[in-house]
């Protein structure tokens, strides 16, 4: 028995029961940011090559980083104007760097010497003037967590950190709608809402360290985006500072404005390459009264596919999410971080999240769907949460599986977007394709959306095994009319194969607005964009 009660399919009516991650940069003491600045001019010059890089991504490597671009490198006349300007908030000890320089994943590791960190608009605006006037590229940065290398710099970048703007400026009780500034940790305005009787439209299993900024910049998706849609339409507004320094304020707090271009569409999903965004506008939806989740196992990808189509024919309204994994993950998840398996072992596993404002009916509709699907034998064993404990338990099933992985030794990551019925045949087939070369392949994401994650694990770096990978994956994706990037953007890692996705005039247009917009390129270069824009 698991630590949850369950149902099982034979008898139902008497065995079907109901049961009732935060960090941030962490501020520099005025004492420790002053000796920080005592640095020396050979240190500034200094550069080292940390990852993959220097000669040029090649055809072979095309998530190699290219030459550095001839900007400028910082002196002491520079860090003179940033200390002048943001004063014990301008950081150039190593060991303070280190953190800022490396990605979550421990695979992109970049060498600036310079850590910026504005509380301002103002401020932002003057970093950016400056450093467009003199040629020095910027990296912008909220919680660094992203998975493709888009957060931290490639070469020795500055880095402007968010992680000071972190001031909710203003919440709309009546409409729903919050404005923040843009290194707002996604958890916190979650508990600043929830003490509101709101919620936040986007959950995702960074929470508890992204930005809000950094999270519209990569136009993340995460476990609601079945119930409430992606950030390109719960943003209703955004205050974005440009290239050179100039403040675009598009923060509005309406929900219908038809005047001209969608502006702020540019900077969602741009990763920080067209703008920095400063202050996000979004539209939250009510807390919902009732919160019930389903941990349920199926016996092939198939019947979890005609589940999905039973769940929302049933649950309607109240489904708020839909998340799968595969066995291979529930192994990972019980060898590394001991979790328990509620229920009985099955080769897919169903989160299932309804949230409505009527507790007795959500679980009648629930219950429903729930005896429907087990006589069908559609689902095999399941077990029920509305308890929150308890449904944190459950939901950590899905969300830590990201985390379970990191032990497995060195993981390839793909973040796919596919026809739903495709979604679980690209992990079969890369099984097939890879035979004994992967330690591990598994899969697993958002059914309701489509969405994918494959990930393949070695216990080493190995680029035969990377070669074998790619292009591999991105040529199945795009045979079937998939998204190489489904909410992890592009970032380093995928920019140069943009094309199995998007066709060359796309392409070309993007590079034609970055070029109006960062003439000179400052603004997170290497990424996004492809090396050479066909």
């Amino acid at each position: 028995m698991g630590i949850f009660p369950r149902f099982t399919r034979l008898p139902l009516v008497s065995t079907f029961i109901w049961s009732q991650y935060s960090s941030a940069l962490t501020a520099v003491g005025r004492e420790t940011s002053d000796r920080a600045l005592i640095v020396s001019s050979s240190q500034l010059i200094q550069h080292r090559c940390v990852h993959s890089r220097g000669s040029g991504a090649s055809p072979a490597n095309p998530g190699d980083a290219p030459p550095r671009s001839p900007f400028s490198r910082v002196t002491q006349k520079d860090l003179a104007f940033f200390t002048t300007l943001l004063p014990g908030r301008t950081i150039t000890d190593p060991d303070l760097l280190k953190s800022s320089n490396i990605d979550w994943l421990k695979t992109v590791q970049g060498n600036s010497e310079v850590l910026l960190r504005p509380k301002t608009t103002e401020e932002v605006s003057q970093i950016l003037r400056y450093c467009n006037d003199r040629n020095l590229a910027v990296c912008p940065q909220g919680g660094n967590t992203g998975l493709v290398g888009g957060s931290v710099p490639v070469f020795d970048e500055i880095i402007l950190s968010t992680s000071l703007m972190n001031q909710v400026m203003m919440f709309d009780g009546i409409s729903g709608i919050l404005t923040c500034q843009a290194g707002c940790v996604l958890e916190n305005l979650s508990h600043y809402l929830e003490e509101k009787d709101f919620i936040m439209p986007l959950d995702l299993g960074a929470k508890g360290s992204c930005h809000i900024g950094g999270n519209v910049s990569t136009n993340a998706g995460g476990l609601r985006l079945l119930r409430y849609g992606s950030l390109r339409g719960t943003v209703l507004g955004l205050e974005v500072v440009l290239a050179d320094g100039r403040v675009l304020n598009c923060l509005a707090a309406l929900r219908k404005d038809n005047t001209g271009y969608d502006l702020k569409q540019l900077f969602i999903g741009s990763e920080g390459t067209l703008g920095v965004i400063t202050a996000v506008s979004i539209l939250c939806p009510r807390k919902p009264k009732a919160v019930n989740v389903a941990f349920l196992g199926c016996s092939s990808f198939q019947q979890l596919l005609e589940t999905f189509q039973c769940c929302r024919g049933m649950l309607g309204e109240i489904l708020s999410a839909f998340e799968f994994l595969d066995a291979s993950c529930m192994k990972l998840l019980e060898k590394h971080l001991k979790l328990t398996n509620p229920i009985t072992e099955s080769p897919f596993y169903i989160v299932i999240e309804t949230a409505g404002s009527n507790a007795t009916h959500d679980e009648e509709k629930l219950h429903n769907f729930l005896e429907e699907v087990m006589a069908s034998s559609l689902v095999t064993d399941g077990t029920v949460a509305t308890e929150a404990t308890k449904i944190k338990a459950l939901w950590s099933l899905r969300e830590r599986v990201t985390e379970a992985l990191t032990h497995e030794g060195y993981t390839y990551k793909y973040d796919i977007s596919l026809p739903v019925e495709k979604i679980y045949d690209l992990v079969q087939d890369m099984r097939g394709h890879l035979g004994d070369m992967a330690k591990n392949v598994v899969g697993y994401g958002h059914v309701g959306d489509g969405n994918l994650h494959l990930n393949i694990t070695s216990p080493s770096k190995d680029p035969a095994l990377l070669a074998a990978i790619e292009p591999y994956v991105y040529e199945w994706t795009s045979k079937w009319k998939g998204s190489i990037s489904a909410e992890h953007g592009l970032g380093l890692k995928k920019r140069n194969y943009i094309y199995y996705s998007k066709s060359s005039e796309t392409v070309a247009l993007m590079g034609s607005i970055k070029g109006m917009l960062d003439p000179k390129g400052i603004l997170n270069p290497y990424k996004l964009l492809p090396d050479n824009i066909q």
